[in-house]
């Protein structure tokens, strides 16, 4: 699947506090005697759980590292810092551990990329690296694609300039 962002699509306000879409719950084996124990996967498990998510985050940063408009974006010279940040952030979001928050409170992701010029430049590379990381995952087709309008969603909504 090749989506390409579309300047003519809408962006949704998005707040990264909301919760992470439902999936059909997942049957498990009942306990005994129970006969209708039932227990709700998070997408973060579905998808394979903080190795899925480390992945993504990996694959991502090799392409933002030779990105010569976003890597100036990342303080630190080494990109270790910003790629525990983004795992974390999207682990929680997805249902996985909530050590985002606990380190570092609400995301607020708008208001902690002000500082940097997100023009639609930057959008399209980080979403090109990131299209990159998702088609390396392999993920079901559902996953992939709710995945994926997050990400883009997400990208859309962080554009602060029209440009430099």
């Amino acid at each position: 699947m090749t989506d390409q962002p579309r300047p003519d699509r809408p962006t949704l306000p998005l707040s990264a506090a909301a919760p992470a879409p439902s999936l059909p719950a997942a049957v498990s084996p009942a306990p005994e005697g129970s006969g209708e124990a039932r227990r709700r996967e998070s997408f973060y498990e579905a998808v394979g759980g903080h190795v899925t998510f480390a992945r993504l985050v990996d694959a991502f940063y090799d392409g933002v590292a030779t990105d010569p408009v976003l890597k100036p974006m990342y303080p630190e010279e080494d990109l270790e810092p910003a790629k525990r940040r983004l795992t974390m952030f999207l682990e929680q979001y997805w249902g996985g551990p909530t050590a985002y928050s606990e380190e570092r409170g609400h995301p607020r992701l708008r208001m902690r990329h002000m500082p940097f010029a997100v023009d639609f430049d930057a959008r399209d590379r980080w979403l090109r690296h990131m299209r990159a990381a998702v088609d390396a995952l392999g993920l079901a087709p559902m996953y992939e694609a709710t995945l994926w309008d997050y990400l883009e969603r997400a990208a859309h909504s962080l554009v602060n300039t029209a440009g430099r």
